[in-house]
């Protein structure tokens, strides 16, 4: 069981990685717990050494991040919170260096993925490293400069470098929606603004059961912002989804739609109900601009 009293939030990766500054972003007022890997984020959640864990859950440029949904229902933890990180790359160096000097740039694949058009105006390298702020370390302990890391500006700050090209991500929208776990449930009030609730399920084995179970929601105008489906235990037979809804379990019309999935389906877990983050309706008004206005 958790301790409540504990101020951490546990986070994957080095000090510097963007989930730190989601951690700090979201939660100035708790201390950041580095972990190895995302089974010990939530393990620390877990055994009480931090109160919440701050997870990547998708990028608006690489999709979902992979391994999350096959650990999220097994963590036996609660989505308390959601946070969208603007995620913004610098080419770091060291002290000094210069861009003509750059021969290869160290990032984690996907931020490497996100800035093509950086690596390839200055015919640099791309060296895949485990993660960008740990590529920020190694430019440090290598001291070359003719070597550059992708990473955040707190990695810079962190680890003594500077920013030789900032803001080098390739899409301006690049953001990265993290969930934040908790031990214990802490579901947002029905009547205090606009709510997400996250679930999964399993449909029965029977014709268009799939179809028969996502009706309900459809009948009873609760807007559906998420479905994705991922199979289970190496099998192509038995799949799950997770599904993100508009709206409290306790309105009649959520209420209504979730047993109607329930009775199509041969397993169902909220896993939180929480507040919906002010960015869905910045995004909103944004999607709504006419195309020479966006």
């Amino acid at each position: 069981m958790a301790d409540s009293d504990t101020n951490m939030i546990a986070f994957q990766g080095e000090p510097g990685a963007h989930s730190h500054a989601a951690c700090l972003h979201a939660y100035p007022g708790m201390e950041p717990l580095t972990c190895p890997t995302f089974e010990d984020a939530l393990g620390a959640v877990k055994s009480g050494a931090a109160r919440y864990a701050m997870i990547p859950i998708e990028n608006s440029v690489a999709g979902r991040v992979a391994d999350i949904h096959h650990l999220l229902p097994e963590s036996d933890l609660y989505i308390v919170n959601e946070h969208f990180e603007r995620i913004r790359h610098q080419l770091l160096g060291l002290p000094g260096a210069r861009l003509d000097q750059l021969e290869c740039a160290l990032s984690h694949t996907h931020a490497l993925g996100q800035c093509r058009k950086i690596i390839q105006e200055l015919g640099l390298k791309a060296v895949r490293e485990a993660d960008t702020a740990g590529s920020a370390r190694i430019v440090k302990e290598q001291n070359d400069p003719g070597q550059a890391a992708i990473a955040s500006k707190l990695a810079g700050e962190i680890y003594g470098l500077e920013i030789l090209k900032g803001d080098v991500e390739d899409a301006s929208h690049n953001t990265t929606r993290f969930v934040v776990l908790s031990a214990e449930p802490e579901d947002a009030d029905q009547n205090t603004g606009p709510v997400i609730t996250t679930f999964i399920f399993r449909v029965r084995n029977v014709p268009a059961a799939l179809y028969k179970a996502l009706g309900g929601f459809a009948t009873n105008s609760v807007n559906m912002t998420k479905l994705e489906s991922y199979q289970l235990e190496g099998s192509f037979n038995a799949t799950m989804f997770h599904a993100d809804i508009e709206g409290h379990p306790s309105d009649r019309n959520v209420r209504l739609a979730l047993e109607e999935l329930s009775f199509f389906s041969s397993e169902v877990k909220v896993l939180g109900t929480y507040p919906s983050n002010p960015f869905r309706e910045e995004l909103e008004k944004l999607n709504a601009l006419p195309l020479s206005e966006s």
